[in-house]
């Protein structure tokens, strides 16, 4: 009973196998953070305009206006 506790532990802990070199290919380019650059550049820069206001999305200042 043991022994087949043991091998099934073995078993489900080895994983599924995938190489490093092998992760690129099954990575989804929507699931990356930022998938377009470029594209998140110009949403930006579109929304800027719009709201007349530049920034706002850096983490500078701390509220007390001594940046």
């Amino acid at each position: 009973m043991i022994r087949l506790v043991l091998a099934v532990v073995a078993v489900l802990a080895s994983g599924c196998g995938v190489k490093a070199y092998q992760r690129g290919h099954l990575a989804k380019s929507k699931m990356q953070f930022n998938p377009s650059p470029e594209q998140n550049q110009l949403e930006q820069h579109v929304y800027n305009y719009r709201e007349g206001s530049v920034g706002g999305y850096d983490g500078g200042g701390g509220g007390c206006g001594c940046n």
